[in-house]
C-alpha cells in the first residue's frame, strides 16, 4: 500500500535550498507533492501587482522544473487558500501539510485557521522559519514592545545568536506516487502575464528569475562588487547593487544563505569588510520592515504615527500624479527613475527615495498613491518593505526621515549623477524640445510642504501608535 504523501505548501519561499518545510517533507521518508495557491481571496490578502505577478510566472515555472527532478509535482491551484489546500488533502489522502510561516496580519490568520482546520482533520501541520534571520517577536525592546528605531533593533539582532547555517537541497528523489487525476491549473491559465497591453516585455532582458538565477546573482555580486558596495552603491548609472530584491522576495534565496555566503568573505579579505557591513545592514533594514509590518500589519493603509491622519493634503490632482507615474514631470532625475520602473520594473534605491520624496513633498500626494503604483510596478514590491519604505520618506512611519528632510533632485543629482549618465539613459529625448518643462517649482513647493508639515507639528511631538 502506498504510503499517505507529504504537502509542501509553498508560497514566498519559491526553492529546494534553505528549504526547512520541504527538507521536513522529505523526511517523512513519503511521497511528496508541492502546492502553490494563487490566493487573492482570502480576507484581507493583498493581490499581487502586475510585475510581481510577471516575476511569479517564471518563478514558478523554474520551481516546477526543479522539483521534477526530485519526483514531486507542482500543483498549481487559484482561489481561497483554506478551500484549496483542503481539497488537495481530500483528494490524496495526505498525513500532513507543511509550510515556511509569512508574516503580513492577514496571512497569518489565513494560515492559523488552516493549520486548525488541518489538525482537526488528523493531520500533522507544521509551520517553519525560512524566510527572516530572526522571528519578529524574537526581538523585543527591555520593555519588551517592538522596536520604532532601526539602529538599536539591529544592535539587538546582531547580539543574538547568529542565523543558523542554511540547509542543503534535498539530494534524493521523493517516493513516486500516481497524481495522474489530481487536477492542477495550467500555469498560464493562471493569468498571471500582462497582454492588453504587455508592459512587461522588456522584462526578459533585464531579468532572470528562479533558485538558479539567484545564487549566481549573489555570487557575481559577492566576486565583483561587494568591496565598493559602500559607496558605489548609491550611483544609479553603475551596476553596483547586489539585485537580489527580487529573489529575496519571491524566496529563490534566503536572507540566511546571503548571510552565510558574505561572512566568510569578509572574514577572509580585510577590504571587503566596510562593503560587506553595509550590505548585511541592508539585509537588517529589510528584517526592520518586516519586524514593523508584523507588528503593525495595516502599514499599507494607516500612517504608523498617528498625527499623520491629520495632514492637509491637498485634493488629488490626477494630472500631477499621471505625469508622476509616467516619467513626464520635467524633472529630470525623477522622470529617469520612473522611466526605469516602467521598463524594468526595478528602480535604484537613491532614485526610489527621490520619485518619493517628489510625490510627497513637492507635489502633495499622499504616499498611498506612490506605494500602490509601486506595488503594481516594481518586481520587488512585498507586503513589508514597499508601505515601510513609502512611509518613512513621508516621514509617517518607523524611524522615519524627518519630514522637513526633502530630496532635492537637483542637489541629488549633482551628488551621484553629475555627468547625468543615469538621466540619458532612461530618458532619451533629455535636452531636447521633447522634453517637457516642471510641473511645479521645487523651491516653492518645498515651502509649501514645510508649511503643510507645520500644521501637523504644532500640536506637539509626533506620536506613535
Amino acid at each position: 500500500m502506498t504510503q499517505s504523501p507529504v504537502i509542501v505548501w509553498f508560497r514566498d519561499d519559491l526553492r529546494l535550498a534553505d528549504n526547512p518545510a520541504l527538507r521536513a517533507a522529505m523526511n517523512h521518508q513519503a511521497p511528496v507533492i508541492a502546492l502553490y495557491v494563487l490566493d487573492e481571496e482570502s480576507p484581507g490578502i493583498r493581490p499581487l501587482g502586475g510585475a510581481a505577478k510577471w516575476w511569479l510566472h517564471h518563478s514558478l515555472r523554474e520551481l516546477t522544473s526543479a522539483l521534477a527532478k526530485l519526483n514531486i509535482l507542482l500543483v498549481l491551484r487559484h482561489g481561497v487558500a483554506a478551500r484549496e489546500v483542503t481539497d488537495i488533502v481530500v483528494k490524496t489522502g495526505a498525513s500532513a501539510v507543511l509550510w515556511n510561516r509569512r508574516y503580513g496580519g492577514p496571512e497569518r490568520l489565513t494560515d492559523a485557521n488552516i493549520k486548525k482546520s488541518l489538525i482537526n482533520l488528523g493531520l500533522e501541520a507544521e509551520s517553519f522559519a525560512a524566510n527572516l534571520l530572526f522571528e519578529p517577536w524574537a526581538v523585543r525592546t527591555k520593555a519588551s514592545e517592538p522596536y520604532s528605531v532601526f539602529t538599536p533593533f539591529w544592535r539587538a539582532c546582531t547580539s543574538l545568536p547568529a542565523p543558523r547555517l542554511p540547509l542543503e537541497p534535498p539530494n534524493g528523489p521523493a517516493q513516486a506516487i500516481d497524481l495522474n487525476d489530481l487536477p492542477s491549473v495550467p500555469l498560464d491559465d493562471l493569468g498571471l502575464l500582462p497582454s492588453q497591453p504587455n508592459w512587461t516585455a522588456e522584462f526578459d532582458a533585464t531579468w532572470e528569475p528562479g533558485e538558479a538565477s539567484a545564487q549566481r546573482t549573489l555570487k557575481e555580486f559577492l566576486s565583483n562588487h561587494v568591496t565598493t558596495y559602500a559607496s558605489d552603491r548609491e550611483v544609479p548609472s553603475l551596476a553596483a547593487t547586489s539585485r537580489l530584491s527580487p529573489h529575496l522576495r519571491w524566496g529563490e534565496i534566503s536572507p540566511h544563505q546571503i548571510w552565510h555566503a558574505a561572512i566568510p568573505i569578509q572574514q577572509r579579505q580585510a577590504e571587503t569588510s566596510e562593503g560587506v557591513q553595509c550590505f548585511l545592514k541592508e539585509l537588517g533594514w529589510r528584517e526592520f520592515a518586516w519586524h514593523t509590518l508584523y507588528h503593525y500589519p495595516d502599514l499599507a493603509t494607516r500612517n504608523w504615527r498617528t498625527d499623520f491622519d491629520t495632514f492637509p493634503w491637498p485634493p488629488l490632482r490626477r494630472d500631477l500624479l499621471t505625469a508622476w507615474q509616467i516619467g513626464r514631470t520635467g524633472v529630470p532625475l525623477v522622470d529617469a527613475g520612473m522611466r526605469e520602473l516602467w521598463r524594468t520594473g526595478w528602480m535604484h534605491n537613491r532614485i526610489r527615495m527621490v520619485t518619493a520624496s517628489f510625490l510627497t513633498k513637492n507635489l502633495l500626494i499622499d504616499w498611498r498613491m506612490g506605494e500602490s503604483w509601486f506595488w503594481d510596478t516594481l518586481v520587488d514590491a512585498d507586503a513589508a518593505s514597499n508601505p515601510f519604505n513609502w512611509q518613512w520618506v513621508a516621514g509617517s512611519g518607523a524611524d522615519a526621515a524627518p519630514y522637513f528632510r526633502i530630496f532635492s533632485p537637483v542637489v541629488q543629482t549633482k551628488k551621484f549623477d553629475p555627468e547625468e549618465f543615469y538621466i540619458r539613459a532612461n530618458i532619451p529625448e533629455w535636452g531636447t524640445s521633447d522634453y517637457p518643462e516642471p510641473l511645479v517649482d521645487l523651491s516653492h513647493t518645498r515651502v509649501e510642504a514645510l508649511a503643510a508639515y507645520q500644521t501637523i507639528r504644532k500640536n506637539g511631538k509626533v506620536r506613535e501608535r
